[in-house]
């Protein structure tokens, strides 16, 4: 689900698939693929332009784009994690 095959941004893509699943789906009974469709459309829509994100400031990503608001980063970095280096207990 990610766009660089890396797995740490997978997360990312499974918080989305869950906010959706229980935000926007939990109550609805779909009944085809059209209906499903245009379901996801507008939750996607209010996802982005109504509903207020902790990590963008309590602002919606629209307003973040548009405005081009600078934002304190709310989230991990696990690439700046430091390489600890294990050393050998057993001797050979």
């Amino acid at each position: 689900m990610c766009e660089k095959g890396d797995p740490l941004e997978n997360t990312v893509a499974e918080r989305v698939n869950g906010i959706m699943r229980t935000e926007y789906f939990a109550y609805i009974i779909i009944a085809d693929r059209s209906q499903a469709e245009s379901i996801l459309a507008k939750a996607v829509l209010n996802y982005n332009t109504v509903r207020l994100h902790i990590s963008c400031g309590m602002l919606t990503p629209e307003k973040v784009h548009k405005n081009n608001v600078t934002i304190k980063r709310a989230w991990k970095n696990y690439y700046l994690r430091k390489t600890v280096q294990l050393s050998q207990t057993r001797s050979e």
